[in-house]
């Protein structure tokens, strides 16, 4: 029998976007939830999709409605989202640009990989969204991290020093994580600091809908002094309850779109079919969907302040906007550490440091989660606080 030698397996080295990511990101994967936690991690409803949109993509199927979409989506779709922008600038929305996207995580991706080149400086807050970062990384960018001033809103001063020569300003509004809202006073005096310059704004709004402040809540789009410059990233995730369904939006410049949608296409291909038609549908239906949902939201909202403020070790703030607690705790524990230890007493929750070093000796909660599922995980917290002082006896 003849034997032939063993074949040599080719070495194999990550790309260097790849090393880049690795080496500087901040994301944390959290182990398993098992049956016994309660997660007060995930940013997502706990709601199902509406009816009405779960039927609408059911007909779309049988309709026959399963074959490729054009790759910057639905004309119907497109027009329909381009009237709902119309509404809030003063600029001419025209459907052409519109990009729909594989959800709000492929638009940021599409809009950072399509903009920064490899040494632009691309700025944003902290703490913020972590998946800013690791896409300035994939694209070679140099992250310039501002860090948010004791009421965790904009450091004016500090941004406008930091946003000079820079490519692009990244942020959202509301906020994930720290559940603040930014004021048209802030937005307009970041239109000033811009004047002038070259500098791009891409403005995550994923949260607009869920606001509770007295002010009404605005938009970037709504701010003469960004017009021009600001690319607008939207999704149907959290306002609609359908975060599995994958389907986002963009609008901007012009130039800055056609950019985009070159990217996206060639990473995700068009977005399905039949969940763009269901998208419109809860465009068009869903008003009072989105208004029993916050109504919910502000309910829980209470709930969790409520319970967290009774905590020793814990200063919470009230939150202005998304469905996001923001606590500052007094220990020497990193905040993995703390998560760790939390989820020793049965409740998951996830790191400030995750979403910039300004974010350390924070948590991140949920109130998206079920109004049982809020008070029993912070009771779970209080008893990990307990067993973190020095008379608790554990």
């Amino acid at each position: 029998m003849t034997r032939f030698p063993a074949p040599v397996q080719p070495s194999f080295r990550p790309a260097d976007a790849v090393q880049r990511v690795q080496r500087t990101s901040r994301r944390v994967q959290q182990p398993q939830s098992t049956a016994d936690l309660v997660s007060l991690a995930m940013g997502e409803p706990n709601f199902d999709t509406p009816a009405q949109v779960v039927a609408a993509a059911a007909e779309a199927l049988r309709a026959g409605h399963t074959h490729y979409s054009p790759t910057i989506g639905e004309k119907a779709l497109r027009q329909a989202l381009a009237e709902k922008l119309q509404l809030l600038t003063a600029e001419d929305v025209s459907s052409e640009d519109v990009l729909v996207t594989h959800g709000g995580t492929a638009g940021l991706a599409a809009v950072i990989l399509a903009v920064v080149n490899p040494g632009d400086r691309v700025v944003v807050p902290d703490p913020t969204y972590s998946l800013y970062a690791d896409l300035v990384s994939m694209a070679g960018g140099v992250l310039v991290p501002v860090p948010l001033a004791a009421d965790l809103h904009w450091d004016l001063g500090a941004l406008s020093s930091a946003l000079v020569d820079a490519k692009l300003f990244v942020f959202c509004n509301p906020s994930n994580p720290t559940g603040i809202v930014h004021s048209r006073a802030e937005l307009e005096a970041l239109g000033r600091i811009l004047e002038g310059t070259d500098t791009l704004v891409l403005s995550d709004e994923a949260y607009g809908d869920l606001v509770y402040t007295a002010e009404p809540f605005t938009s970037a789009l709504e701010v003469p002094e960004l017009q021009g410059r600001t690319i607008y990233c939207q999704t149907f995730s959290k306002s609609y309850a359908m975060t599995g369904w994958r389907v986002g939006y963009l609008w901007g410049p012009a130039e800055v779109i056609a950019a985009t949608a070159r990217v996206h296409g060639t990473f995700n291909g068009s977005v399905n079919t039949a969940n763009q038609l269901a998208a419109l549908t809860a465009l068009q239906t869903c008003a009072p969907d989105i208004a029993r949902m916050h109504e919910a939201y502000a309910r829980r909202r209470r709930l969790m302040v409520d319970g967290l403020s009774g905590i020793a070790g814990l200063s919470v703030g009230t939150p202005e906007g998304a469905f996001y607690v923001f606590p500052r705790y007094d220990s020497a524990l990193t905040s993995e550490q703390m998560v760790a230890h939390l989820r020793d007493h049965g409740v998951a929750v996830r790191p400030g440091g995750e979403f910039g070093a300004a974010g350390e000796f924070h948590l991140r909660l949920s109130y998206a989660a079920s109004e049982e599922a809020i008070v029993e995980g912070v009771k779970r917290i209080a008893a990990g606080f307990a067993a973190l002082r020095p008379d608790s006896g554990s």
